[in-house]
């Protein structure tokens, strides 16, 4: 079935389906904002220090005769704030803001599916907030439209946040909630409308989508693939009594369960250490500011960075109660860095409790304290976990997903 994909800024889940697709000869068209390709006059330019964001959104030269790109919101987007002006960026109204750079995409592919049909196209597959107008010419034109759900469904995302400001009240500033439009969430329940097969990436994200209130046609769960694994990675028996170094990434929300992840480990404070890397979402909330200062806080690394701090650590720990999938669970996985995490994430699909990693309940401070309690305990369990982790991430690489969603689109039956 060939398939036209559409997405506005593309990430390494896109591009890793996309190129499946063209090698599989199942890609149609490959439309995004802003594409370079190698020695191109885009691909030049990101040479200078003013313009090396292009740099990432750079694509193999296979993909550049069937590659469309509509740059000009996401250009000024990207500019903008460099320039001081990031008011006509920062809220969903905002002339160049996120939501306006998809809305405008989304339609611009919209503009061209007839032309895309008389040319051989089967079937759009699409993503979150950049696929109801395409969808929409699509169904007129006899497309089958294939969705990408790349978090938990919005009202089940609602529900969670509440239950945890009741909880955790002196977290409430890390948990933003889903602060959306009426219209914003109204166009993804309109998206799901439309779609004849929605692809998540964890069972999680499926199941929250039982909370939509009408009816989902088919839904492919297929997880991502795992980067190249660390062959170099020497691993060492960890000593009794030797501090557990535990490292978590990540954004600093309760999302991800940081206050669960804080309270269990300053209870085991004189046996493990914790680096944390991740932005915080303000400066306002006190109990993320005291608890930072507690530890080895480090606001952003460089993602080559981030993986020599991996395997620099013992446990990589994953609290979050809402995810997608969590691709810094394979990261971890891929460096020899056993995971501690929830069903939540893509641990449910992904995780043999104790075999190649652990799983806790989302939420739960004691499940933390006991699993920590265990670990430090018996140490020694630590080494043949981590030697499975590396091996799962070898058994799963991109390619792996690539092909299954590239069985799923040619093997499609409404």
């Amino acid at each position: 079935m060939k398939t036209i994909v559409s997405h506005p800024t593309s990430n390494q889940v896109n591009r890793a389906m996309t190129y499946g697709l063209n090698e599989a000869q199942l890609l149609h068209s490959f439309h995004t904002s802003v594409a370079c390709f190698p020695n191109d006059f885009l691909d030049r330019l990101g040479n200078l220090k003013p313009f090396k964001e292009i740099k990432k959104r750079k694509f193999e030269s296979s993909l550049q005769s069937c590659t469309y790109s509509h740059p000009y919101k996401e250009l000024m987007r990207m500019a903008l704030p460099k320039l001081g002006l990031d008011r006509l960026t920062r809220n969903e109204k905002a002339p160049f803001s996120i939501w306006s750079v998809y809305q405008n995409f989304d339609k611009k592919v919209a503009s061209r599916l007839s032309k895309d049909v008389k040319n051989g196209a089967q079937a759009i597959y699409a993503y979150e907030d950049g696929a109801y107008h395409s969808f929409v010419e699509a169904k007129k034109l006899g497309l089958s439209c294939f969705y990408d759900q790349p978090i938990g469904y919005w009202r089940a995302a609602q529900r969670m946040f509440q239950e945890e400001r009741e909880k955790w009240p002196e977290w409430e500033k890390t948990m933003p909630g889903v602060h959306n439009s009426k219209e914003k969430l109204l166009n993804k329940d309109n998206e799901l409308k439309l779609a004849d097969c929605v692809f998540a990436a964890s069972t999680f994200t499926a199941n929250t989508l039982k909370e939509y209130p009408g009816k989902i046609k088919q839904i492919k769960v297929i997880p991502f693939g795992f980067p190249e694994i660390y062959k170099e990675k020497e691993f060492r028996p960890i000593k009794q009594n030797q501090k557990l170094k535990l490292l978590f990434v990540g954004g600093l929300s309760q999302r991800k369960g940081i206050a669960n992840l804080f309270t269990a480990v300053n209870k085991f404070s004189k046996h493990v250490s914790l680096t944390v890397v991740g932005r915080k979402p303000n400066n306002d909330c006190d109990a993320l500011n005291q608890e930072l200062s507690k530890h080895n806080y480090i606001p952003s690394l460089p993602f080559n960075d981030i993986l020599e701090l991996m395997r620099e650590h013992d446990i990589f720990v994953f609290p979050s109660l809402f995810e997608g999938f969590g691709l810094v669970i394979t990261e971890a996985m891929s460096q020899g860095l056993p995971v501690i995490t929830t069903a939540n994430t893509a641990g449910g699909d992904l995780i043999d409790h104790g075999k190649n990693g652990w799983l806790v309940e989302p939420g739960s401070t004691e499940a933390l304290e006991i699993i920590f309690a265990d670990l430090i305990q018996n140490p020694a369990q630590i080494l043949p976990v981590a030697q499975e982790a590396m091996k799962t991430a070898q058994g799963r690489q991109w390619s792996v997903y690539a092909e299954e969603v590239n069985d799923a689109i040619a093997n499609f039956k409404q």
